[in-house]
Parts: C-alpha cells; sequence; structure tokens
C-alpha cells in the first residue's frame, strides 16, 4: 500500500467511526465550555448595563475593548483582536514558533485535553487498527489497557517538546540569529536567516512528533509493553522507510493547509446579534470539527501505512489471550489458509 492508498484507508477509518470522532468534539467543548463561561461573566460584569453594551453586541466598540483589556487579568487577558476569524490561527501559529507562554487557565486546560487525549487515544487506535466495531465496552477497556504506558510516553513525549523550546529554540532564534546577524545592514537578509532557523526548529518538531505517532502506533498494533522498546522500533521504521512516512505526513499537512484556506475566506469577523451571531458560531464549530476529524486522519492513516508495511500476522507480537486482544489479532483470519 502507497502512501496515497494508506490516506485514503485512513478517511475511510475515521469515517466508519463516527462515535470516535464525536466522543472527541464532546470532550472538546466539555473542555471549553468552563473558559467561555468565565469570560462570558467577565464581559457581562464589565459592560453591565451600559450603553457599551448595546454597540459591544451589534458590532466592535474599540475604545470599550481597549477599556477592558487594559483592566483585564488571568482569561480576560485573551480577549484580543486575535480571537477575531482567521486571526486565531496566525496568533497559534506565532505562538508555537516564538514559543510563547500561555496564561494559566489555558495552560490548565490544554493539560486536561492533552491528558484526555491520552487517555482516549489507546481505545481510538485500537479502533482503527481492527477496523471494526468494538463497541462502548471494547473501546474504553482498549483505552485503560494503553493508558499507563501512553502515559509513560506522553512524560517523555513532554519532556523532548519541553528541552525543544526551552534550550533549542533560544539557542537557536537567539544565540545563533544574532551570531549569524551580527553585522547585517539589510533588514529583508535577516528576516531570511531567521526564516530558515524557523525551518530548522520546525523540521526538527515534525521529527518529534512522527517519532511519537509511530511510537503510539506500535505500541497498539503490535501491544507493545515497553514504551522505550515502541520508541526504538518506531525510529527504525521511520528510518527504513523515509518516503511513505514523509510523503504521507506531507498529504495530512497539506489536507491541514487547505482546511486553513477555507477558513480564511470563511472565518466570519465581528458580527452582530441575531442570525449573523448563531451562523458565525455553526459555521467555527464546523471548523472545529474539521480539525478534529484531520486530527483523526492522520492516526488512522499513519496506522494503515504501517499495517501494510509490517503489521502481518508472522510479524506482530502475539494477541494476549483476554479482552482486549491485540489488533495484530485482526490480521490472522485473512492471511492464513483456512482448514
Amino acid at each position: 500500500m502507497d502512501f496515497l492508498s494508506s490516506w485514503r484507508s485512513g478517511w475511510t477509518r475515521v469515517l466508519a467511526a463516527p462515535a470516535v470522532a464525536a466522543g472527541v468534539f464532546a470532550m472538546t467543548i466539555l473542555l471549553a465550555l468552563p473558559l467561555a463561561i468565565t469570560m462570558r461573566g467577565a464581559l457581562a460584569s464589565h459592560l453591565g448595563e451600559s450603553l457599551a453594551a448595546e454597540t459591544a453586541a451589534t458590532g466592535i466598540n474599540y475604545d470599550w475593548w481597549q477599556e477592558f483589556t487594559a483592566q483585564a487579568t488571568g482569561l480576560g487577558t485573551t480577549f484580543s483582536p486575535s480571537i477575531i476569524g482567521f486571526a486565531v490561527v496566525l496568533d497559534n501559529i506565532s505562538g508555537v514558533l516564538d514559543a510563547r507562554a500561555r496564561i494559566a487557565p489555558i495552560a490548565a486546560a490544554l493539560a486536561l485535553y492533552l491528558a484526555g487525549w491520552a487517555f482516549l487515544s489507546g481505545g481510538i487506535l485500537d479502533r482503527y487498527a481492527r477496523q471494526r466495531r468494538i463497541h462502548a465496552h471494547g473501546f474504553f477497556a482498549a483505552a485503560g489497557g494503553y493508558g499507563f504506558r501512553f502515559v509513560r510516553l506522553a512524560a517523555i513525549a513532554g519532556f523532548a517538546y519541553w528541552w525543544l523550546f526551552a534550550y533549542v529554540h533560544p539557542w537557536l532564534l537567539t544565540t545563533q540569529f544574532e551570531n549569524l546577524t551580527r553585522g547585517m545592514n539589510v533588514e529583508r537578509s535577516a528576516f531570511l536567516v531567521r526564516l530558515i532557523l524557523y525551518a530548522v526548529f520546525g523540521v526538527l518538531l515534525v521529527a518529534t512528533n512522527l517519532v511519537i505517532d509511530y511510537t503510539k502506533v506500535r505500541i497498539v498494533v503490535e501491544d507493545r509493553h515497553s514504551v522505550l522498546g515502541a520508541i526504538t522500533a518506531s525510529i527504525r521504521f521511520i528510518r527504513n522507510h523515509p518516503r511513505r512516512v514523509l510523503a504521507l505526513y506531507g498529504l495530512n499537512s497539506a489536507s491541514f493547509l487547505a482546511l486553513l484556506a477555507v477558513w480564511w475566506i470563511l472565518a466570519p469577523g465581528v458580527g452582530g446579534a441575531g442570525l449573523a451571531m448563531w451562523a458565525g458560531f455553526i459555521v467555527a464549530q464546523i471548523y472545529v470539527v474539521a480539525r478534529l476529524l484531520l486530527k483523526l486522519q492522520f492516526i488512522a492513516s499513519e496506522i494503515a501505512l504501517f499495517q501494510s508495511s509490517l503489521a502481518h500476522a508472522s510479524y506482530t507480537a502475539a494477541p494476549v489471550p483476554a479482552w482486549p486482544d491485540s489488533p495484530a489479532a485482526e490480521a490472522i483470519p485473512w492471511s492464513t489458509s483456512q482448514p
């Protein structure tokens, strides 16, 4: 199976399991809801029954906005023009590239979100690897069975990303940038150097992400118990199949960029109350669902690529004779002759 077939197989697996996507969307909404309620309370408290409340409800009251952000603390400081439309995407990209720290409420919500993904990932990968219904009990049995292994992997991945952002990022974007641009008097040349350093840092992030992704795949598909062994096996798989791995990653990334282009065109700006507000809300939720589907497709297509390359019955680890059995067992009836 080439990378195109793996990409198509990924979409087939995702669309065949709508309950998984619905569950992930529900988790996203539940974690975002407390932040939205808190922000609503802060805005309502500051606006009160003033005339500014009426103008804010029908459009932009820039003077009030400036007044609010000047006195805001905590979550309220995020209520800035960067939350409007496509500016959110640009702000998030800038935050990653510049290693900008998040405020405590956002960081806490992000930590809970990542913890939720760490727990659900085992069930998600198991469902996509089996390509059949496993029902709620099978899903959560797999999530619990792989949960501790994924927690250990999350600790290793967290350390890797922390090291990249805490040490490699400042070394590249501060120390090396200053060394390389010292004496330059053309701003365009300095900007080009910065872009190259951003690209180098991006390559390191992508490489780390690929290793972590295929580590998850090997843990589930092969029922590996050693996280370090799975990391080593992941690196070996990427090294032995670089073209297909990178081509699939590039195709998935291109799909994500295409979604961003559509969002750039359709992203709602500042509207008034009533129908315009609800239309903008619905469009934004459709975008969130599309983002989540693409994230799931990333996972499913990587499973498809790995299974087509290595996960045949004679290669993979033997299934545990208890529920949930290893997804590798799914390949046995199709790869051995029947009596």
